[in-house]
């Protein structure tokens, strides 16, 4: 029972103090302050202002948090280049007015920085935005100091980034250094005016990417853009003279989503799914090395779908060859042949206009650093041509005419939409892609015509080769079709090759009789060559012979089966009508009867060769 009534006391004591400093609180006092780990809520619930931590560090911060979800999502650092190394930290309103983060030291780790001169009537309230903000009644309510103007690497709806003129100062974020490690890191981004406006992020202080130009709707850069409502976006920039900026504003319903720049250079959409209790990204800044600001250089367009991704505009050529193979394409390209108006210039002849050209490329991320015309769409290939400075122009519904000059740089090919951006070349640099194009069309012709013939002679000699099959597999079916086809003899004889007449008599030069090695009782004996250069010896049954075909089948049987290095060697046979042929192979030494019976070469063959050769064929 004590033990219930202490839980319950214990309780209570918990409750007091959320309510406290949990629920019933969003603002801090010069007499009320937060110790670690303490915390102030917003209005409804939706962010929370306190300590905090991050996974795998003990160091503590002071933080702007989402306060409904299970995870744990900062949007906002205050003292993230000076983190506490234990839970001594205090934030308060100082004896100045400013709002700092003391350690237990007392020592000041952070601090809003400003000049006020009502401290004692100073408050921090947090929103329901996420935005804290420092005021003291003065100056008609406006705010000394806001966590908006100052924000870290969270872009939260209603936040403004951009420029303001008069002052100069920047509102921009600042990407962490690590998932954990919440400093300052390489990358920022900020919203430029480069005649027309573009947010871009920076890599240590270096273009890194860019959107393309706002033409009052999306960033013409952007795909995704195209196709997404982003109605939520405005974009303040009609004014050079007046500060200008980006923002944006969804409904309630879309409270938590926010967009973040993170460690490695990447912004990226940041929406709640209460069904998956996990932040979903979306619609990342990059998505391809094409994303890169300037990876191709000047002149140089980059194409995801490529290999490589980069490759000069029509008309120019890699500025350095061995660095460009080297897959290093920083130096960029230049013009193979200058513009037609700037040698007339040089030759003092006056602008040039009808020697210059210009090639269409359509789905174009367009150059950066452009310049608005006034002009209608109709007039701003002429508006660029009377200009010899122009080297290209575009046209965007919501832009007008936009015209470059100069080097040509971050010129990127899209996968979809766009816009049809216009290169300036000389006449003769698109006569030379003419002139390539009837080229590879007649090429193509060509090669279509040789590969009908070349596919046509090929399915003659397919037919002509599937008919000798035919007429071979016919001579095999007669022979074993025969009496002696039913016996081992017969089952033999299908493995040897069969040669059709057609091809005999042209090995033989239609039995030529100057081809004719002797003359047989079986028949006349002719010497020929295969069309693969092989030489043989064809043995043509004589209609006049009283052998038959019993007596060729035992030759034929008797010679496949007997196979000796002194023996002459059967390579096939031929049977087409009443023509029967054995085909041997060519013995240019003749037979062993021609030394054993010619007096003159007898004597080449002594008694020990004789008996070897005895003696080998017995085996």
């Amino acid at each position: 029972m004590g033990k219930t009534i202490s839980c319950s006391v214990l309780l209570g004591l918990v409750s007091c103090f959320c309510l406290q400093f949990g629920t019933a609180l969003d603002t801090i006092t010069p007499s009320k302050s937060i110790k670690d780990p303490e915390f102030i809520i917003s209005q409804n619930g939706i962010f929370r202002l306190g300590f905090f931590s991050l996974a795998n560090s003990s160091n503590r911060y002071v933080g702007i948090l989402y306060h409904q979800i299970s995870v744990q999502t900062v949007v906002w650092v205050a003292n993230r280049n000076r983190p506490l190394k234990d839970s001594s930290g205090i934030l308060n309103i100082s004896d100045d007015g400013n709002l700092v983060v003391l350690n237990g030291k007392t020592e000041i780790l952070w601090s809003s920085n400003v000049t006020n001169t009502a401290p004692n009537a100073t408050t921090a309230q947090l929103s329901d935005l996420g935005n804290l903000v420092l005021s003291n009644g003065d100056d008609a309510g406006s705010s000394l100091w806001e966590s908006f103007q100052h924000p870290c690497n969270v872009f939260l709806q209603t936040m403004k980034i951009g420029v303001d003129i008069k002052t100069g100062r920047k509102v921009e974020l600042k990407s962490w250094k690590s998932i954990d490690d919440p400093s300052d890191g390489n990358f920022s981004l900020g919203f430029e005016h480069f005649n027309i406006p573009e947010l871009v992020i920076r890599k240590d202080n270096q273009l890194y990417f860019r959107t393309g130009p706002w033409n009052g709707n999306i960033f013409i850069g952007i795909v995704y853009m195209y196709t997404v409502n982003f109605d939520g976006f405005d974009v303040v920039a009609d004014n050079p003279q007046q500060p200008y900026y980006i923002t944006y504003e969804y409904s309630n319903d879309f409270r938590l989503i926010y967009y973040e720049l993170d460690s490695q250079g990447k912004f990226i959409e940041r929406r709640w799914d209460a069904d998956k209790g996990n932040w979903i990204n979306r619609y990342p800044s990059h998505e391809s090395d094409c994303d890169v600001y300037g990876i191709c250089g000047a002149f140089g367009i980059c194409d995801s779908s490529k290999r490589p991704i980069c490759s000069c505009l029509k008309g120019f050529k890699p500025r350095n060859a061995e660095e460009w193979s080297r897959g290093n394409w920083s130096s960029g390209c230049f013009r193979n042949t200058p513009l037609q108006c700037q040698r007339d210039n040089n030759n003092g002849s006056g602008a040039g206009q009808g020697d210059d050209e210009f090639l269409e490329m359509q789905m174009m991320k367009v150059p950066t650093f452009p310049y608005r015309s006034l002009i209608v769409n109709g007039d701003c290939k002429d508006e660029c041509m009377k200009n010899c400075s122009c080297v290209a122009y575009a046209y965007d519904d919501g832009i007008g005419c936009i015209l470059w000059s100069g080097d040509l740089v971050d010129v990127k090919k899209l996968s979809s939409l766009g816009v049809d951006l216009y290169i300036r070349l000389p006449s003769s640099e698109l006569d030379k892609g003419k002139s390539r194009k009837v080229i590879v069309i007649t090429t193509a012709i060509a090669g279509i015509v040789v590969i009908t013939i070349s596919a046509l002679f090929l399915w003659c000699r397919m037919a002509k080769h599937k008919g000798r099959n035919k007429k071979q597999k016919e001579v095999k079916h007669q022979i074993c079709s025969e009496n002696i086809g039913e016996n081992s003899i017969g089952v033999k004889l299908q493995q040897l090759p069969i040669f059709n007449f057609e091809e005999l008599a042209t090995a033989t030069n239609n039995f030529n009789h100057a081809e004719k090695l002797g003359q047989g009782g079986f028949g006349p004996v002719y010497k020929g060559t295969l069309d693969d250069g092989k030489e043989i010896a064809v043995k043509r049954l004589s209609k006049a012979s009283v052998q038959g075909l019993e007596e060729f089948m035992n030759e034929m049987a008797v010679i496949s089966k007997l196979q000796h290095r002194n023996l002459v060697r059967l390579f096939g046979c031929c049977v087409e009508g009443e023509e029967k042929m054995l085909v041997y192979e060519y013995m240019p030494n003749k037979s062993l009867d021609a030394f054993l019976f010619d007096p003159a070469k007898k004597d080449v063959l002594g008694w020990r060769k004789r008996f070897n050769i005895i003696e080998g064929i017995s085996r």
